[in-house]
């Protein structure tokens, strides 16, 4: 009889006090899983939020912001171009003008400036505004060029970033980041915009006890949320805390008109998302600006409180969006094309490459880090995509950008890092965390590098080649309900670092068809269960499936469908094996 092969989440007897506490053997399961030994730690009061004052450098920024603020000095914040890069500039662009400050932003144009706090894009920022302080959100903590060339034209630096390093932060005047050297805050999951909020609410309670202009900084947390998410944060308790309010104020309506704006482009009711849509509807439409044009459509559209104006810069990311969809397309099919041709990826040959790394002249800069998520999902091996960068970024060389993506057991920066420290000339400068990086390399030098990778990614042993799917176990026959289902949606939310609860179980086939010729819904049968149970098969895989499946094995999430007024329980199927099949077909 086949069966899927699963890793139990949970590897110890289930906690009696949780089931007591749930009331469902199965979720009590899932929260020992996720290391929650009481109900009490659920609790997301925002008085469990950790306090700012443990974040190194914070005094120091509040100080040289509030100053400035008095003094009427420019503000110029540098963000980044992504979804955690414009919710966290639109979040300090809030706050500070309703404290009264004088800031503009700016956002590298990724094509002409590339990423961080760099030399070029300070003179350009100092020729555009002229400011007094810069502050950076989402990046700058291996901006060493940028601090100094700031430094040379008088510019004060506040760093505000969250993204990891291993070496002494810039001489920035102030430097805010849970993970730079030496910083003792209680999270190092906190993301770019959970460092501004962080920033801004000690900004505000300081300005606010001195009797100045403040701000109601908690009111921007739908931001907060949407970026978090969006960043793949750790959903530790802190985060937890952050995105719980977030999703709730949108739910109520009290979101960024843009956020309400994109969502309706969409086709999201707001009062019923999840923090899946953030992922997979909100922040690919923000992405889309950064990627194919400018983020500063995304950033306005955070800004504006005219509903018109959100429409139409909605309207205008959904239309990028639609463009990034069909480059990714062509770049993915193009991708996998190179490597079906490769002899080691034949069925002849028992050596499967352990690494991906390709280059084109025709792809897309803004889509590699897409293209390269996407190769990892399917072929589950650490993919770098390069693309052609801008030769006046750098110099009068052909230079390449890479974009790469890892898996489970493989730190994708420091991998890039050792091969730095072997081949010191092959890589110009990179940066990144474990799963995911970004290089900068000639192109001249590419199939070096290729290699290099491939040598420093094949010190790693074969087991780590091979996914592992996790389970929470199975569900008693009275968790087959709405009652289950909805309380595992309101208990938690759910994501990177508290994995959404799936579940496996065999079951009896009562019926099959498929949809629009790719996705498999199923009628099954459980003992116990008085009813049949819809489940369904997204894109499915016609190999492992056989029309005379009498009986299975699935692993699954657990979902609500709701068609024309009435709701009812569906599994979502994430792998399936046939365990039996019927001799009367």
């Amino acid at each position: 009889m086949t069966r899927l092969t699963l890793t139990p989440r949970l590897a110890e007897p289930t906690s009696q006090m949780l089931i007591d506490a749930t009331g469902f053997p199965s979720l009590a399961r899932v929260l020992q899983a996720r290391h929650i030994h009481s109900v009490d730690e659920l609790d997301v009061s925002t008085t469990h939020l950790l306090p700012a004052d443990s974040l190194m450098g914070i005094d120091a920024a509040i100080d040289l912001i509030d100053t400035a603020i008095d003094q009427g000095d420019k503000i110029l914040i540098i963000g980044d171009f992504d979804c955690d890069g414009a919710t966290s500039t639109a979040l300090m662009m809030r706050v500070l003008r309703q404290m009264g400050a004088d800031a503009q932003f700016l956002v590298p144009d990724r094509f002409k400036f590339g990423y961080g706090l760099t030399p070029q894009i300070v003179e350009y920022g100092a020729s555009l505004y002229e400011p007094k302080l810069i502050i950076t959100v989402d990046n700058g903590i291996s901006s060493h060029d940028g601090v100094a060339k700031a430094a040379e034209l008088g510019i004060q630096v506040v760093i505000t970033d969250h993204h990891l390093t291993t070496k002494s932060s810039p001489p920035a005047d102030a430097v805010v980041n849970p993970n730079q050297l030496g910083c003792e805050f209680g999270s190092k999951w906190l993301v770019g915009v959970g460092v501004a909020f962080y920033v801004m609410g000690r900004l505000a309670k300081h300005r606010r006890n001195l009797g100045k202009s403040s701000a109601n900084v908690a009111q921007y947390l739908d931001l907060v949320a949407l970026g978090t998410v969006a960043d793949l944060g750790v959903l530790d308790r802190n985060n937890r805390i952050l995105v719980s309010h977030g999703l709730a104020q949108i739910r109520q309506g009290r979101a960024c008109v843009g956020i309400l704006a994109i969502l309706e482009q969409a086709g999201r009711d707001f009062a019923k998302i999840t923090s899946d849509d953030f992922g997979f509807a909100i922040a690919p439409r923000i992405n889309a600006a950064g990627r194919m044009d400018n983020m500063r459509i995304g950033v306005e559209c955070l800004l504006t409180d005219d509903w018109s104006e959100a429409h139409r810069l909605a309207i205008e990311l959904n239309k990028l969006n639609h463009s990034r969809r069909s480059v990714e397309t062509m770049m993915k099919d193009e991708a996998i094309a190179i490597i079906d041709s490769l002899p080691q990826m034949s069925d002849t040959c028992d050596s499967t490459p352990k690494s991906i790394v390709l280059y084109q002249d025709n792809w897309h800069q803004g889509v590699i880090g897409i293209v390269a998520g996407r190769l990892k999902e399917k072929l589950y091996r650490p993919s770098i995509i390069f693309a052609p960068a801008d030769n006046n970024e750098i110099g009068e060389d052909d230079y390449i950008k890479g974009s790469a993506r890892s898996i489970a057991g493989i730190h994708i920066r420091d991998a890039i890092e050792a091969v730095t420290m072997r081949h010191p000339t092959l890589i110009e400068h990179f940066g990144g965390h474990a799963m995911a990086a970004g290089l900068t390399i000639k192109k001249a030098n590419f199939d070096a590098f290729a290699k290099a990778f491939a040598d420093e990614i094949d010190r790693f042993d074969a087991s780590v080649f091979h996914e592992e799917q996790f389970t929470d176990g199975a569900l008693d026959a009275c968790e087959f309900s709405l009652q289950f289902v909805q309380t595992l949606s309101q208990i938690s939310v759910w994501g990177n670092g508290f994995a959404p609860p799936s579940f496996d179980g065999e079951f009896e086939v009562l019926n099959h068809r498929v949809l629009k010729d790719k996705h498999l819904k199923l009628t099954l049968k459980m003992a116990g269960v008085q009813y049949p149970i819809d489940a369904i098969w997204f894109n499915y895989e016609p190999s492992v499936w056989d029309y005379r499946a009498s009986r299975v094995h699935i692993l699954y999430t657990l979902d609500i469908n709701e068609w024309q007024g009435s709701q009812s329980l569906q599994l979502v199927i994430k792998d399936l094996a046939v365990c039996q099949i019927s001799a009367l077909v």
